[in-house]
């Protein structure tokens, strides 16, 4: 690949550095200001962004443990679910930090939606087995509460602003080279936070925002981070139309009738059939944990053959005796969209939120001196499968302990360079080669995963790389092109070699050669950078 090198000055320099603007980011922002150190917050989607604040959903649910008494089994059902790929001490951490962070929110004043009728089992969490604290987030009072909170704690936003490669000062990560009004910058810092989501969008069909492409995940890896748990994807259904990568909300799979383009049935008619969609509406995401992964291999397969997607049609019943979590859903549904239960939709299988990414510890670091990471951006938290609500608490806990312990970190640290090289290059055909790679994941690396077609889909994005046809460029948005680009690459590249290496089928990764989980493949895969540039897989954090 040729390159040109571009001297960029240091624009400014902060204490800390946090990349990302939704939930997570935004709690680190707080809590390095709150410590009393100067905070740059840099969105590329602007504040209050990506899966956070993702408008597809009436708002996020949020879970925790009912009580003090309740972490334990929290903590137990946590690494159940996620069938032994949960790091321990990260579930321990997660789990006795999330009701302080609950509480933290509602001192700055953050409005949280309480069930009515909490014992309704609608509100037992997706893939869990009981009730726990639910709390809903609504985006208005976020919005306004922590807008106010930053403002007044005086946070330095950069809105547009994309992260496009960490700068290093030996092994330090010392800021950041961004794209901004059009302009490469270099900001300096003495620590810095990613929290740039998850990689969704490497899939053609995604319930999230463009952005959220798996960016921070082959910044970190590029730094000296480790990966851990990239196979393991959620997939779960979500609107074609009307109303396109809306949700859908699994609740009402008991309600449900569910039809091919000529009005056939998808799955054959009787109690067989109820009994798999009454266990399919207990959980979002698909798994191959449970029996009712049935009806999602049948509602992909039959997607594949019919681009209008399977057709949904309701019950009477369900207007009948509404659970409260279905209406809540139903009013946002016709309040925002214009849908009611009498309209027919179409859905297919979208890729969601990431389970894996940046391997981080406790204390929300990643090995790298000045690297710190939270919310969907990282990994060991969670496992094969992830409890409904705990993304959002994940954000709420990480962000908050990454914003402590970076603020700690750059004490006594010295400023950084004046100044910064960037390579610059550029790549033709950008927006066709993102298409194809999106095709590929599509085809490979959504629920029906084999050898073959992870083989396949390996090579193909090696043909896409195609490095021999990149050129020097002093142009800004070219080099952020490729540098987007070469991210996104990595990242599915990523995803592809942990889905290779898990040969058998556990939670959300399912192997059509390899339909049953495999005790002797019971440990999460982590995956850095080897000495000579590739991408190395350990069954161990380096």
């Amino acid at each position: 690949m040729k390159e040109s090198a571009v001297r960029l000055p240091r624009e400014e320099c902060c204490d800390v550095l946090v990349v990302g603007g939704g939930i997570a980011g935004l709690l680190a922002a707080l809590r390095v200001a709150g410590d009393g150190a100067a905070v740059t917050l840099a969105a590329a989607g602007g504040l209050f962004s990506g899966s956070s604040f993702y408008p597809g959903t009436w708002g996020l649910g949020l879970v925790g443990p009912d009580g003090r008494d309740d972490e334990a089994d929290l903590i137990r059902t946590i690494r159940e679910v996620g069938c032994g790929m949960a790091v321990p001490e990260m579930v321990e951490t997660f789990v006795r930090g999330i009701a302080p962070a609950i509480g933290e929110l509602r001192t700055m004043g953050v409005r949280l939606r309480r069930a009515a009728h909490n014992d309704q089992k609608e509100f037992i969490p997706c893939f869990d087995h009981k009730h726990r604290d639910w709390n809903g987030l609504e985006y208005d009072s976020v919005r306004k509460i922590l807008g106010a909170r930053l403002a007044e704690l005086g946070v330095r936003i950069r809105n547009g602003c994309e992260v496009l490669e960490l700068v290093r000062n030996g092994e330090r990560v010392c800021g950041a080279v961004v794209l901004q009004d059009g302009r490469l910058r270099f900001l300096g810092c003495r620590a810095l936070v990613l929290a740039t989501g998850g990689y969704g969008s490497l899939f053609r069909r995604h319930l999230c925002t463009e952005d959220v492409a798996g960016q921070g995940q082959a910044l970190a890896l590029e730094a000296g981070a480790s990966l851990v748990n990239m196979e393991f994807m959620q997939m779960m259904p979500g609107f074609l139309s009307p109303a396109p990568k809306t949700i859908f909300n699994e609740k009402t799979f008991r309600f449900v009738r569910l039809c091919r383009a000529d009005g056939t049935p998808l799955l054959p008619e009787g109690p067989e059939t109820e009994r798999l969609l009454a266990l399919r509406s207990t959980h979002g995401p698909f798994t191959a944990r449970l029996e009712s992964r049935a009806v999602d291999i049948a509602l992909f397969q039959a997607c594949r053959e019919e681009a209008e997607g399977v057709t949904v049609t309701y019950a009477p019943e369900l207007r009948q005796d509404m659970p409260e979590f279905i209406t809540t859903y139903f009013d946002w549904l016709e309040r925002e969209k214009g849908i009611t239960p009498e309209i027919p939709i179409h859905i297919d299988i979208f890729a969601h939120a990431a389970n894996g990414g940046i391997a981080i510890r406790p204390d929300a670091s990643t090995g790298v001196p000045g690297l710190f990471a939270c919310g969907e951006v990282t990994g060991g938290m969670h496992g094969a499968d992830r409890i409904g609500g705990l993304s959002t608490a994940n954000g709420l806990v990480f962000g908050g302990i990454a914003g402590h312990a970076a603020a700690a970190s750059c004490m006594d640290v010295p400023e950084p360079p004046s100044s910064c090289l960037m390579q610059g290059w550029a790549m033709p055909r950008l927006s066709e080669r993102t298409r194809a790679l999106r095709d590929v994941m599509s085809r490979s690396a959504m629920i029906l995963r084999s050898e073959e077609g992870l083989r396949d889909a390996w090579e193909s994005l090696e043909e896409l790389a195609d490095r021999e046809r990149c050129h020097p460029s002093e142009n800004p948005r070219e080099i952020a092109a490729a540098r987007r680009w070469e991210c996104r690459l990595t990242t599915a590249q990523c995803v592809l070699l942990a889905a290779r290496a898990r040969r058998e089928s556990r939670g959300s990764h399912y192997r059509e050669d390899f339909p049953t989980e495999n005790p002797l493949c019971g440990q999460p895969v982590f995956l850095h950078r080897g000495q000579r540039g590739g991408i190395v897989l350990t069954e161990s954090r380096p």
